[in-house]
């Protein structure tokens, strides 16, 4: 499962939204509102969008480019 750590309100974290519906995913999606938990908000709070699998995060900037690599380094997409 590939995680969208972000929160209500997060321009930035929309964008970073839009990138991942834009790839194809071989795992499901889902999105954290670090709002409500305080040791996710300690950890992502100045960070956030972050996209996390497994062990492996990748934090905000980065470009559809970046991310699709990252996807592909981490085997969960689909070509």
């Amino acid at each position: 499962m590939i995680t969208l750590y972000s929160t209500e309100g997060c321009h930035l974290c929309e964008m970073a939204l839009e990138l991942l519906q834009a790839c194809t995913l071989s795992q499901e999606l889902n999105i954290v509102d670090i709002a409500f938990d305080e040791t996710l908000f300690s950890r992502y709070g100045v960070t956030i969008p972050v996209v996390r699998f497994e062990e492996s995060e990748l934090n905000w900037p980065f470009n559809s480019q970046e991310l699709q690599s990252w996807l592909d380094k981490n085997g969960i997409t689909h070509h």
